[in-house]
């Protein structure tokens, strides 16, 4: 599902995101990437989203070459991929409802599409009955599950989730963790950056750790400290 290959991401300041990277993501995997600030998980998930390319090397996600794709290819390729960041990125003055509408419109899918799917991503992260609250009238961890069903709703093959508990509290926390595990347990392929140790060490998932660019550990069931 996603494969780099040698790949190095230099930056115009000189600063280098990754370096050397060759890994492989499984199709349905559910994969951590951890590491300090600075040891390129951003980098990694920017070069999966097409926000990046690499210097070098080639990245591969969902059958689409990256690295050397033609421009018309990338919202092919973007439409293959749901994201959740951790500062919401909600629409202040659209409905719950409308925000996760709004990235099937994106994609030109039809009024009767929309009307199907955007009732079941919100059933799925469990807000039906909050479909025409506005983000203000949300809990942070009800602001994340529109996130989750925003990224869900065109049925994306990977879900790349960088940070997505960070302005959450611990117990909403576990309960969008355990709703990508929900989604991941569904056949979609999960990638996940975080810094939350205990997230981490409880899941028992793939680890992959990042330092100064370079992966240092892949883990199958490992935990922050990989000491598993």
């Amino acid at each position: 599902m996603i494969r780099f290959v040698d790949a190095t991401k230099i930056y115009s300041n000189g600063v280098i995101g990754v370096k050397n990277i060759t890994v492989n993501i499984e199709k349905g995997e559910f994969v951590f990437i951890i590491g300090p600030s600075g040891s390129g998980k951003s980098t990694f998930l920017k070069l999966i989203m097409h926000e990046e390319v690499p210097t070098e090397g080639e990245v591969y996600v969902n059958g689409y070459s990256v690295h050397d794709m033609a421009h018309s290819e990338i919202p092919y390729l973007r439409r293959s991929l749901g994201v959740v960041f951790q500062d919401f990125r909600l629409l202040p003055n659209k409905t719950a409802y409308e925000n996760v509408a709004f990235a099937m419109q994106i994609v030109e899918a039809t009024s009767r599409e929309i009307r199907r799917q955007v009732p079941l991503a919100l059933g799925l992260v469990g807000l039906s009955k909050k479909a025409k609250a506005y983000p203000d009238q949300l809990s942070g961890g009800e602001q994340q599950r529109v996130v989750l069903a925003r990224a869900l709703v065109n049925n994306p093959a990977v879900l790349i989730a960088d940070e997505p508990t960070g302005n959450l509290d611990p117990k909403t926390s576990i309960e969008i963790m355990n709703l990508l595990e929900e989604i991941n347990q569904r056949g979609t392929t999960v990638v996940v950056a975080t810094h939350e140790k205990s997230i981490v060490d409880s899941m028992k998932k793939r680890v992959i750790t990042l330092e100064h660019g370079e992966i240092i550990s892949d883990v199958k069931k490992g935990s922050y400290s990989n000491e598993n």
